[in-house]
């Protein structure tokens, strides 16, 4: 049975970090791609950040590019989230996702196959 379970979210003042972590059992991790996502009250799911199975190639969304960093440590089973600079509108529960496929870059939540339950990112203002 695949597991995917987040940690690290909490609440944060404008301008600080958090680094979120994703564990995965159950799963060949060192051959999916790896995928966070965000869901804030109200709105649709959000792409954030992807990296391909090597851990070589990553992808963001626009609105974290240069404040996020996504990597992986293929032996722990793990994917990570360091989140800088944070502002009010990161706020939203995020969610990790596991798939088999590097097609648009991993931001088409449709190429995940695995989901964790989420963590939730709270920024202050």
């Amino acid at each position: 049975q695949v597991q995917l379970v987040e940690s690290g979210g909490g609440l944060v003042q404008a301008g600080g970090s958090l680094r979120l972590s994703c564990a995965a059992s159950g799963l060949t991790f060192s051959r999916y791609t790896m995928g966070w996502f965000r869901q804030a009250p109200g709105k649709e799911r959000e792409f954030v950040a992807s990296i391909r199975w090597s851990g070589g190639i990553t992808y963001y969304a626009d609105s974290v590019k240069g404040r996020f960093t996504i990597s992986r440590d293929n032996g722990k089973n793990t994917v990570y989230l360091q989140m800088n600079s944070l502002k009010p509108e990161d706020t939203a529960v995020y969610c990790c996702a596991a798939g088999p496929s590097w097609a648009d870059y991993g931001e088409n939540p449709r190429s995940y196959d695995y989901w964790g339950q989420g963590t939730q990112v709270t920024v202050s203002s």
